[in-house]
């Protein structure tokens, strides 16, 4: 097994690579996705985020209000690591059950939104980074997602500096083009990967 820890910062291309990267034949253990089922109604992470924040983060129907939550968080260093101390090893528990039923040959796509912001590449055999330019990536969100370009901009600044996240690259893959580029550049990671999963 090939254990990969895939990261990029918020507007790079990251879930579209792990998306690629599934149809070649990753098994994807996808962080944000894990980080909603451990706070989804009736779980003791949810619990915990509302014993930490107070219900007013809490939707009517008893869902967690991620607007809500994410105005506190993005604001206030502090309140964000008080929110991942509760969240990430929830996520981490998990991400080690699904890395476990996946074949001993299997190639092991970790989705990481934070892994340079908390210091996770060591748990990888290979970190792969997710790269574009910071005015890039600006424009796709307030383009693309609809963000104001304040709320872009703080967003971009609360996670690790691109500098941070090459620094821990063993390979990058540069999505500053087209989705044609990024398909042939995920086609040259995938073919190492493979390589190595092989050796």
């Amino acid at each position: 097994m090939l254990k990969i820890g895939l990261t990029g910062g918020i507007g790079a291309g990251k879930s579209e690579v792990s998306r690629l990267f599934a149809a070649r034949g990753a098994v994807i253990v996808d962080s944000d996705v894990i980080a909603r089922e451990v706070v989804a109604p009736g779980t003791d992470g949810l619990a915990a985020v509302v014993a930490e924040f107070g219900p007013q983060v809490l939707r009517e129907d008893g869902s967690l209000d991620r607007p809500a939550l994410g105005a506190v968080v993005f604001a206030d260093p502090e309140r964000l690591k008080a929110l991942n101390a509760i969240v990430h090893p929830l996520v981490r528990t998990r991400s080690a059950e699904l890395e476990a039923a996946a074949a001993p040959d299997a190639v092991v796509v970790h989705d990481v939104p934070l892994l340079a912001e908390n210091g996770l590449a060591p748990l990888f055999d290979l970190v792969v980074v997710v790269d574009a330019a910071d005015d890039v990536r600006l424009d796709r969100l307030v383009r693309l997602r609809g963000m104001a370009e304040e709320e872009a901009r703080a967003r971009m600044a609360a996670q690790a500096s691109r500098d941070d996240r090459l620094a821990i690259a063993d390979l990058v893959i540069d999505n500053g083009g087209g989705l044609a580029e990024l398909e042939a550049r995920v086609d040259g990671v995938w073919a190492e990967l493979v390589r190595r999963a092989a050796a």
